[in-house]
């Protein structure tokens, strides 16, 4: 009897247990202004938002499911799709066939966008949690001010190296043509962010648009691919997490994800300077939602928001009242957070003339099409010329893998 009555206790109290944490909400947030989210209650109303993989907080780990608050908080619903590069945003938005209220493109297509009166300048005064962004981003070199964009997420370009096979410091790009590590370089497969590195090695600003610059960067490019493994970019992961390359240039944010999977990695920035990245968050001028997507705006800036935002993504966030909520070891991690000494050497991104453009797009393929490594053609080429002697099936699984790689860049 004493034992059944021990059973029954045990059940009882798991079940309370159980109970408690469904009746107990999974996340309780409580905006600064409660009355200004009321407006478009009842009002049936939905966003259209379009916005990278994985850049949105989607309540794992204990965080806030950023859009599902969102939604319980307003009842304004949220579509929610996402897109691979800036490039295939702007085609979307272009084609005409999409409409989209809320959008996250990078610092030079944000000009560009601003160029072909593609974005709606923001009310401010709809947006106050504005008032937490960072100073040092309110005068953007592709958007003084901020009139058409909140800064989202802030980063560096770094290089990425594995500390067990390069012992000596790392202080420079030109690293990246040191014959020693033949085979063993990752590059860039973009061309803006290639040529960038490039620039700086040679001591020239990557938003050059001089003609014999860029004609020196792509010589030096060309010098490069001898010794490069592969050109990627979401690649990467899998390559330096498993040690199968030793050296690469990446993004921060990426960087410390990678080194959480392999210790062995490690960061450094070059002397020379580096990209001083910003995604934002813009209206697109055909917005039939404006003043719902500016709440959203606002409430992606509400600082627990921001703080839970930023922890799920790995970037620098650029709302100086969510900065002050993460932890110590956050804060003080100096790849998310350079010093401002780094930041000083960095360059943002600016949208180049259509003619430097074109003139980039011409010299990238020129350096594709130079002579290399047979690894650094990737593995798809590879490949393809062994399918030459295999079977039928072997050449049609192949030619799927080259069709993968080109949606990839």
């Amino acid at each position: 009897m004493k034992q059944n009555f021990r059973l029954f206790f045990c059940w009882a109290a798991i079940t309370v247990i159980l109970l408690s944490s469904t009746l107990t909400p999974a996340y309780a947030f409580e905006p600064k202004d409660q009355n200004y989210y009321e407006r478009f209650q009842g009002k049936g109303i939905s966003i259209s938002v379009y916005n990278w993989g994985e850049y949105i907080c989607n309540g794992g780990d204990g965080l806030m499911n950023v859009n599902e608050e969102f939604t319980k908080l307003t009842d304004i619903k949220v579509n929610y799709t996402n897109y691979a590069t800036n490039e295939e945003l702007y085609a979307k938005m272009k084609s005409g066939g999409s409409n989209y209220d809320v959008i996250f493109p990078s610092d030079y297509m944000i000009a560009r966008m601003m160029k072909e009166n593609m974005l709606a300048p923001l009310n401010h005064e709809n947006i106050p949690n504005a008032s937490y962004i960072n100073p040092l981003f309110h005068d953007n070199s592709y958007d003084p001010g901020n009139v058409y964009s909140i800064p989202y997420t802030w980063g560096t370009v770094v290089i990425i190296y594995n500390k067990n096979k390069i012992k000596e410091p790392i202080e420079s790009w030109q690293v990246l043509w040191d014959e020693r590590y033949k085979n063993e370089i990752l590059m860039f497969s973009n061309s803006r962010d290639a040529f960038g590195i490039a620039l700086k090695a040679l001591g020239y600003s990557l938003n050059s648009e001089d003609p014999k610059e860029l004609r020196e960067a792509t010589d030096l490019l060309k010098e490069q691919k001898p010794f490069v493994q592969s050109y990627v970019m979401d690649q990467i992961f899998d390559k330096m997490e498993a040690n199968e390359a030793m050296i690469a240039p990446y993004y921060a944010g990426d960087a410390i994800s990678m080194m959480e999977s392999n210790e062995d990695l490690a960061v450094a920035f070059p002397k020379e300077g580096t990209n001083l990245f910003v995604d934002a968050v813009c209206i697109p001028a055909n917005s039939d939602n404006q003043e719902a997507a500016e709440m959203y705006i606002n409430f992606l800036n509400e600082p627990k928001v921001a703080a839970d935002n930023i922890e799920y993504i790995g970037y620098s966030s650029p709302n100086l009242a969510a900065f002050d909520l993460l932890d110590e070891e956050i804060q003080n991690n100096e790849i998310i957070y350079p010093s401002m000494e780094i930041l000083e050497q960095s360059e943002q991104f600016i949208n180049l003339s259509d003619e430097t453009n074109l003139r980039m797009d011409q010299l990238w393929t020129e350096v594709l099409a130079s002579k290399g490594s047979f690894l650094s053609w990737g593995f798809a080429p590879v490949v393809t010329i062994l399918a030459l002697f295999a079977t039928k099936n072997w050449m049609k699984y192949n030619r799927r893998k080259k069709r993968k790689r080109m949606v990839d860049e």
